[in-house]
């Protein structure tokens, strides 16, 4: 059964920066690209980034994000920096059908439970 475990959310003043986790089991997590989406309240899911299964190809939403994997230790991670208040969100990681990159939510199978990330103001 495949499983997503993110985390490092949590509470971080604007400018401020977080360093979200995503452990998976399950499956080779090799073998599958990886990808972040966020959801804040009232609206819909939101893609924030991708990752193909090498690393070596990635697609973003936002340029102050970055999306990297460890594929020895089944992780991926997502850096955020210079955060905004509207980046509030809970951050869902998702592992993608097959090894390329996709930027929509259709294109991953399995998803974590999220983590919250809180930006004040």
């Amino acid at each position: 059964q495949v499983q997503l475990v993110e985390s490092g959310g949590g509470l971080v003043q604007a400018g401020g920066s977080l360093r979200l986790s995503c452990a998976a089991s399950g499956r080779t997590f090799s073998s599958h690209a990886m990808g972040w989406f966020r959801q804040a309240p009232g609206k819909e899911r939101e893609y924030v980034a991708g990752i193909n299964w090498s690393g070596s190809n990635t697609y973003y939403a936002d340029g102050r994000f970055t999306i990297s994997r460890d594929n020895a230790k089944n992780t991926v991670y997502l850096q955020m920096n210079s955060l905004k208040p509207e980046d509030t969100a809970v951050y869902y990681c998702a592992t993608g059908r097959g090894l390329a990159v996709f930027t929509t939510g259709r294109e991953y199978d399995y998803w974590g439970q999220g983590t919250q990330v809180t930006v004040s103001s």
